[in-house]
């Protein structure tokens, strides 16, 4: 007589999962394929004080607030963690985690690497994936197509992209993002939380 054997997500805790790489790889684009796609994960929303771009939604992309309110929730401990980067200060909220491992949901937070960093002292657990293009060459160009930096903008993070490729061991896996193959690199990322998912012993995310 066959026996029924329970589903991963019944035998887990729920994952934290830390999209990470350096600006232009497409993070953004990866997790809006993924939500497309309906993936049972919850997308945190990172809270931001930089100007919103055009096509962004907030509340969608980032929480946009003004300086002032960012201040008033890193006084109040509102943020799991935060970080000036590029001019701007960018941070996690901390209830939006916490709800979703109350929930038992799987969630999924982009940040910078430094930001990274933070969190894994913070949550050692936590699953960290390193999105990268094929070679650093291809990042200038992605860069110039999005039309939202200037030439020293541009510089700087080209400067600071070849620094963070230099932090690849902190992290648990690398996934690389070729042109015309996003649905690829989205199926790779899947692949690794259904790994995450049957890890022994799993991962226990302890906030």
């Amino acid at each position: 007589m066959a026996i029924d054997q329970p589903s991963p997500e019944q035998t887990t805790s729920p994952l934290l999962v830390v999209l990470s790489g350096p600006s232009g790889v497409g993070k953004d684009a990866v997790l809006t394929r993924m939500r497309e796609k309906k993936a049972p994960y919850h997308f945190a929303v990172t809270a931001t004080t930089r100007i919103k771009r055009p096509g962004e939604t907030d509340g969608l992309h980032y929480i946009f607030l003004t300086p002032t309110k960012f201040d008033q929730m890193v006084e109040q401990g509102n943020f799991l963690e935060w970080a000036q980067v590029y001019g701007n200060r960018y941070g996690l909220p901390k209830s939006q985690v916490l709800e979703a491992i109350a929930r038992g949901q799987d969630i999924i937070v982009k940040t910078d690497v430094q930001g990274a960093a933070t969190l894994k002292l913070i949550v050692p657990d936590a699953v960290f994936i390193f999105l990268t293009l094929p070679s650093l060459d291809a990042l200038e160009p992605r860069l110039r197509q999005r039309k939202t930096e200037g030439d020293v903008d541009l510089e700087l993070r080209l400067r600071t992209a070849r620094a963070e490729m230099g932090q690849l061991p902190m992290f648990d896996y690398v996934v690389v993002n070729r042109d015309g193959f996003l649905d690829e690199t989205v199926i790779n990322i899947e692949a690794i939380l259904l790994a995450e998912k049957y890890r022994y012993p799993s991962r226990q995310v302890e906030l």
